[in-house]
């Protein structure tokens, strides 16, 4: 059971009927190349007692496909990342954040491949105030967010931080699978506030569409 803390104090747990245990599976190094796409691979340590030191399916969806058709768009962009304990782009100015217990796994990962790149790990909780000494980019060119949409309490939270980091021309890349009717319950919110557009322009899209990732 994992407890996540909302700004009036309360707590909500999320239960293993909606993210089964992986206690059992032991940690393991593993590379991934993303059908080589990427080279040389991307080197992963995960931690399988935490639901965000595993691999998902929508990071999987997201990082290939911008991997395949938005490198040259991403190049030179400062990119913010919500929970995501891993990401392909060496090249770029990324901030990868996640909670407190999540820390060291990523400042782990972001050593074994990036020991050089201005990447740069971050404590947000969503919902939580955005301020300098918090976060940095306050306001990013990208923002990119896999395996978010899990749990409908946390909704009004994750919208209320996107709204808060993403200025003017700022674009979100959102990818989740949909595991529950409620899971599609965020992106109607999200049309009240963004612009939302299905992509479109991925070669695997119906491999990854029949399997009910949305991106």
């Amino acid at each position: 059971m994992t407890l996540v803390s909302t700004p009036n104090d309360l707590s909500v747990s999320i239960t293993e009927e909606l993210v089964p245990s992986t206690a059992t599976k032991p940690p393991c190094t593993t590379s991934i190349d993303f059908d080589g796409l990427l080279d040389p691979p991307l080197v992963l340590q995960d931690d399988p007692t935490e639901c965000g030191g595993q691999l998902w399916p929508g990071g999987m969806v997201l990082a290939k496909y911008l991997l395949r058709c938005k490198m040259d768009e991403l190049k030179g962009k400062t990119m913010l990342v919500f929970p995501l304990s891993l990401h392909p782009l060496r090249p770029s100015r990324i901030h990868l954040t996640d909670l407190a217990p999540m820390l060291p796994l990523l400042n782990h990962n972001i050593a074994l491949n990036h020991p050089h790149s201005p990447t740069v790990a971050h404590i947000l909780g969503w919902g939580s105030p955005i301020t300098p000494s918090s976060i940095r980019p306050s306001a990013p060119d990208i923002l990119l967010a896999a395996d978010c949409a899990y749990f409908e309490p946390a909704f009004p939270l994750l919208l209320q931080t996107m709204r808060e980091l993403m200025g003017p021309g700022a674009v979100c890349y959102f990818c989740f699978k949909k595991r529950r009717r409620a899971d599609m319950g965020f992106v109607k919110m999200a049309r009240k506030v963004f612009e939302v557009r299905a992509v479109e322009d991925d070669p695997d899209g119906g491999i990854w569409g029949r399997k009910g990732v949305h991106l």
